[in-house]
């Protein structure tokens, strides 16, 4: 029922701004804005400002690279091209499938966490049924999953909304700080990056994207600025409503800024499960597209180049990615789980940026350019970043 095959471009720049989104959103601003408190305090929204900033310039960099190099597992092939060397390639594709597995799995355990307070059950069998539910419509076809992963952006960014709302409308906790804690603020923007993580997904539909010289560039940019604009918007008004150690000490810190107000209490818990079956269905997918690009260069790997011929998706690749979450999942708290993602991605991104100065240098025309600069900064940025996370500011 598998045979060699390449994948339909069914996607358009709707849905992928969409899947951008809903990856992005769904990667952790439900469950983080609580620890990022934890070290920001009332100062928590620039900390998701730092973060964004850190993001930003190697979203560009994805950009201008995603049009030159329109490929599913497009990290591979940006480090393989950029940097001469196809085994840094593989090992950057490896990574990347790690970091999504590991991030589906973290984001599966906090939706999951807002899930008990709707249905008392243990957690365990919940993730398990989640997680194959997932992985099942991940199999089912590009067009498909994304499309259901496009209904639960529009209900989680809706939650979002209804949070603002929230946070505004009651009474303001314990004002900021007189003086700046910039170390507390540093380490909460290198725990808040892992709520930018996604737009680098974008890049390895590019096989399954109508245009995608033009829809690639445009999808990543687009899903960046919106998430920014909601994350700042979301902690400020969490940290107004609620006190950044109360915050700290919630497992789903959003549901305590929405207990705040006079609403129905299931709403938000319920809107925050949809947002995270969005993060893992979109995460599953990335790495199954991965293993899929690796497949092709890798003849150890073959297995999963294969691509049904009716569903269109690869499966052996869709169900190593989704059994790989759920051991995650069953086995590893959620802290943990992120710091793991974090320091992988940023490892990706300085690589990436990297690669991009190479390319650059030796052919500078792209259908989309950045400056020179924008690579530079964004290696810096990252590098810094990661140099942080393991000084053990995160």
């Amino acid at each position: 029922m598998a045979q060699d095959g390449k994948l339909k471009r069914r996607l358009g720049p709707v849905l992928l701004t969409a899947y951008g989104v809903g990856v992005m959103v769904g990667a952790g601003i439900y469950v983080l804005v609580g620890a990022v408190a934890g070290h920001a305090g009332g100062w928590t929204p620039l900390a998701f400002v730092l973060a964004g900033l850190i993001a930003a310039p190697s979203a560009l960099s994805y950009a201008e690279l995603s049009t030159r190099l329109p490929e599913a597992a497009g990290e591979v092939a940006y480090v393989e091209a950029g940097l001469a060397s196809r085994a840094l390639g593989v090992l950057v594709g490896l990574a990347i499938v790690l970091s999504g597995v590991i991030s589906a799995a973290a984001v599966l355990r906090g939706g999951v966490g807002y899930l008990t307070l709707l249905l008392p059950l243990p957690s365990p069998p919940l993730i398990l049924a989640l997680g194959l539910l997932l992985t099942a419509i991940a199999l089912w076809g590009v067009l498909e999953s994304i499309g259901f992963a496009a209904i639960l952006t529009v209900i989680e960014v809706t939650g979002l909304l209804l949070v603002i709302w929230a946070g505004a409308s009651v009474p303001a906790a314990p004002a900021l700080a007189a003086a700046v804690p910039w170390s507390g603020i540093a380490a909460g923007a290198a725990l808040a990056f892992f709520a930018f993580i996604g737009f680098e997904d974008i890049v390895n539909m590019a096989e399954e994207v109508r245009d995608p010289t033009r829809t690639l560039p445009r999808a990543i940019l687009a899903a960046l600025a919106i998430t920014t604009l909601l994350y700042v918007a979301v902690s400020a008004a969490a940290v107004h409503a609620v006190a950044p150690a109360d915050l700290a000490l919630s497992e789903s810190p959003l549901a305590t800024v929405w207990a705040r107000a006079s609403a129905p209490q299931a709403l938000l818990p319920a809107i925050a499960v949809a947002a995270a079956l969005n993060g893992v269905l979109a995460q599953i997918v990335m790495a199954a597209r991965v293993l899929y690009g690796l497949g092709r260069r890798l003849p150890a790997l073959g297995v999963f180049r294969h691509i049904h011929p009716r569903l269109g998706t690869p499966v052996a690749a869709t169900l190593l990615a989704g059994g790989l979450m759920l051991v995650a999942a069953l086995a590893l708290p959620v802290a943990a789980l992120a710091q793991l993602t974090t320091t992988v991605l940023l490892s990706v991104f300085v690589l990436v940026n990297l690669a991009l100065i190479g390319l650059k240098r030796r052919a500078p025309a792209a259908p989309f350019r950045v400056p020179m600069a924008v690579p530079v900064f964004g290696a810096l940025a990252s590098g810094a970043a990661l140099a942080a996370s393991f000084g053990g500011l995160a």
